[in-house]
C-alpha cells in the first residue's frame, strides 16, 4: 500500500547521493508505552503516510508531538497532514478534544472534517464519489519551505482523500504558528502546512509519486 512512498524516499535519497534506511514503526506501541517515544530521537526524520481509520491514531499524535517539540524532521502525507493539524490544534492551540470527524464525529473542535457537499451522501452510507481524487492545483505561499522545495509558484499533485482541514479553524491555527504554505485556488482548501521554528516540519494533503520529466522529446 505504501510502495509509492517507499519509491519516492529511495529516489529522493539517491538524488542526494544518500542511502535510505527505512524503519517501520508501530504507532500502537506509543499508545501502550509513551516512554518509547524517546526512541524517535534515533532517527533522522519521521514520515506519517496516508491511511484510514482509528487504529494507532493516538500513537501517531504522540509521535508527531514528540518530533515537533524535539525538532526532528517530519513529513506528513495526507492522513499525516490531518494528524499534524489535530496535534497542533490540541497541544498548541489548546483546543481540547480537537479531532477529525472521521474518528470522532462529535468532536467539539472538528479541525478536520468532511466537505459539506459530501456529508449527505456519507450519512446514507453512499461512499462512492465522496473522495477528492486525481490531480488538483496547489498555489504556494512565497517564502515557505514548500515554495523553496518546488522552486515554482504552483504545482499539480495527486490526491486521494475524503477529509479536509476545516477552514473555520484556519485563523486560530495560523495565529498559533501553523503556516499554510499551499492552497487549492478553486476551493480555497489547505494543501500544505508547515512550521517556521522547526528544521523541517511539512505536511501535504497529496501523495508522493514519481514524475517523468524528459529533457528532450521522445524521438
Amino acid at each position: 500500500a505504501y510502495l509509492s512512498v517507499i519509491e519516492a524516499i529511495k529516489h529522493a535519497a539517491w538524488h542526494l547521493k544518500r542511502k535510505p534506511i527505512i524503519h517501520w514503526l508501530n504507532a500502537e506501541e506509543y499508545e501502550r508505552n509513551s516512554a518509547k517515544l524517546k526512541d524517535l530521537s534515533l532517527y533522522d526524520g519521521l514520515i506519517v503516510p496516508g491511511g484510514f481509520g482509528k487504529r494507532g491514531v493516538e500513537g501517531k499524535l504522540k509521535a508527531i508531538r514528540y518530533v515537533r517539540e524535539n525538532k526532528i524532521p517530519f513529513l506528513g502525507l495526507c492522513y499525516g497532514l490531518q494528524m499534524a493539524v489535530v496535534e497542533f490544534a490540541r497541544n498548541v492551540c489548546r483546543l481540547r478534544g480537537a479531532h477529525t470527524t472521521e474518528i470522532k464525529p462529535d468532536t467539539p473542535h472538528p479541525v478536520i472534517h468532511i466537505l459539506p457537499e459530501q456529508a449527505e451522501n456519507l450519512k446514507e452510507n453512499k461512499f462512492g464519489g465522496s473522495m477528492r481524487l486525481g490531480s488538483y492545483a496547489c498555489v504556494f505561499t512565497p517564502g515557505t519551505k514548500a515554495a523553496a522545495a518546488y522552486g515554482e509558484k504552483d504545482t499539480r499533485e495527486r490526491h486521494r482523500h475524503r477529509y479536509e482541514v476545516n477552514n473555520a479553524y484556519k485563523e486560530v491555527l495560523e495565529k498559533a504558528g501553523l503556516v499554510i504554505s499551499g492552497l487549492n485556488p478553486e476551493r480555497n482548501l489547505v494543501e500544505i502546512v508547515e512550521l517556521k521554528d522547526h528544521p523541517f516540519f511539512v505536511a501535504s494533503q497529496f501523495h508522493p509519486e514519481l514524475q517523468s520529466r524528459p529533457l528532450v522529446p521522445h524521438p
